[in-house]
């Protein structure tokens, strides 16, 4: 190839695959809110006290895991991979951090292991995509079971009970005024925070940028100097970090290690992901969208719960739910 040549391929931009215009995407997200929307007022009419403030704060409590660990693997999936480990790493911080509080650790101390565990998955899950080439749901199915085979190892599969002030983070609420209004729960409040830290990430900084990139057109991104072995690193250690995240929230809330617990979370996470929009052909895909993705879900659980329906039934919707959001999104593609 000419010097010539190799100089228009760099000064070119990167091409990107136009999976849908920012018109597009506006859409998508105004359908899936009105889903919502339509989601809440159809289970107030049919399930009694499901518009109540304590109902929407339980709702808001139980969909807060599913949106934090939807968030990372949003980032991972839009880079054009996939993370199947969450659910066990999820297991192994929350495990490691309740053992290292057991040791006499300060709590904050132990709850930052937990975050450097789920943060260290996640770098080992890029690093064997990355260097040893292997396949996304391959390296991560791998790293699913060596999670969780190492957090049942390290409690020979028991449950064991942490400090009494393990439990301050999940279990703990402000602005409580009385019975009434008992509070939101902290939880909560960091599903906040996790939201429109990450958002800000992705929509306004370069390795946001660098991650859409990644995820529309790997090659032009390598050409155009895009560091892509670092970008797709960075997407799954913070997959890690958040599934450590909500590892150490479970385990606070239970205040024991749970080495069995979290079993199919990842399902649910990249669940949301989907039916917010996230295109599980990469380069597609916003943190708003997975966190109306994730409540979704919520509704749909606790809605269906409170109208009589069985887990199995629970199962069956969302279920059909995923299938029809993946349909569209292949539709749309298509188009």
């Amino acid at each position: 190839m000419s010097e010539t040549n190799v100089e228009q391929i760099k000064e070119e931009p990167p091409k990107v695959r136009n999976t849908s215009s920012r018109p597009q995407i506006a859409l998508d997200k105004f359908i899936t809110l009105g889903a919502v929307v339509v989601l809440f007022i159809f289970f107030s009419i049919t399930a009694p006290n499901f518009f109540t403030l304590r109902s929407i704060l339980s709702l808001a409590l139980q969909t807060c895991a599913i949106t934090i660990m939807g968030i990372g693997v949003t980032f991972t999936i839009i880079t054009g991979g996939i993370d199947l480990s969450i659910g066990s790493v999820i297991a192994l911080a929350g495990t490691v951090a309740v053992m290292v509080a057991i040791a006499g650790v300060p709590i904050w101390l132990s709850m930052l292991t937990g975050l450097l565990v789920g943060a260290v998955c996640g770098l080992l899950n890029g690093i064997m995509i990355t260097r040893l080439k292997l396949p996304p749901f391959i390296a991560t199915l791998g790293m699913m079971m060596v999670a969780r085979g190492v957090a049942l190892t390290i409690t020979n599969a028991n449950a064991y009970p942490a400090p009494e002030a393990f439990g301050g983070l999940g279990n703990s609420a402000i602005f409580g005024t009385g019975p009434q209004f008992p509070g939101i729960p902290l939880p909560v409040l960091i599903m906040i925070a996790v939201a429109l830290i990450f958002a800000f990430i992705l929509n306004k900084t370069r390795i946001g940028r660098y991650t859409y990139a990644v995820g529309s057109n790997e090659e032009s991104a390598r050409l155009s100097g895009i560091k892509v072995n670092l970008v797709k690193n960075i997407a799954y250690v913070i997959s890690g970090l958040l599934a450590g995240l909500v590892g150490i929230i479970l385990a606070s809330r239970m205040i024991t290690s749970q080495p069995n617990s979290a079993v199919g979370y990842e399902l649910n996470a990249i669940a949301a992901a989907v039916i917010g929009g996230t295109s599980l052909m990469g380069g597609v895909g916003t943190v708003l969208g997975t966190v109306i993705g994730s409540f979704i879900i919520g509704i749909l659980t606790v809605g269906l719960t409170m109208a009589g329906a069985n887990y199995f039934m629970q199962q069956i919707v969302i279920g059909l739910v995923v299938i029809g959001a993946a349909a569209a999104d292949k539709l749309m593609s298509r188009q």
